[in-house]
């Protein structure tokens, strides 16, 4: 047989390819898992952020309405307690929350897919009396 005419790869030449991506996959996995982590944690945050704009803006909008029980955001009608929206409807003030999960008893926004859920949240707390802040916390240890 001629040896021009033989075409592939030799034995060799697999196993160094083989070892090579093994290499690769070796250091290049748990990067890639740091980055979900990191990603999370990114989400979170910025969820937090997001929420402190939105509560400050229906409280905005409640101070040039003069008052009253509840303010209307891109066509929802979002309930105010001391002048910030309440647990129940600040998810309404929230243009996205895709990826979270929320609880309107507790004000709990949960991220999906996190390493430990309960350690990967963001918490609403309106003020308990007039004048008094909001609360927003987030929590990263667990994303």
């Amino acid at each position: 047989m001629d040896q021009s005419r033989m075409r592939g790869f030799t034995l060799i030449e697999l196993v160094v390819v083989i070892t090579i991506l093994g290499i690769l996959a070796a250091f290049a996995v748990p990067r890639f898992v740091g980055l979900q982590n990191e990603a999370r944690e990114a989400a979170t945050n910025a969820l937090a952020g997001s929420l402190r704009s939105s509560a400050m803006l229906a409280h905005g909008m409640w101070m040039a309405q003069g008052g009253g029980a509840s303010v209307s955001m891109e066509g929802q009608t979002i309930t105010m307690t001391n002048g910030y929206p309440n647990l129940a409807t600040i998810d309404d003030t929230l243009a996205d929350h895709t990826g979270f999960t929320y609880a309107p008893a507790t004000g709990v926004f949960t991220k999906d897919g996190a390493d430990t859920p309960a350690n990967c949240t963001v918490t609403y707390t309106p003020p308990a009396a007039a004048n008094d802040p909001i609360q927003v916390a987030a929590v990263t240890t667990g994303c």
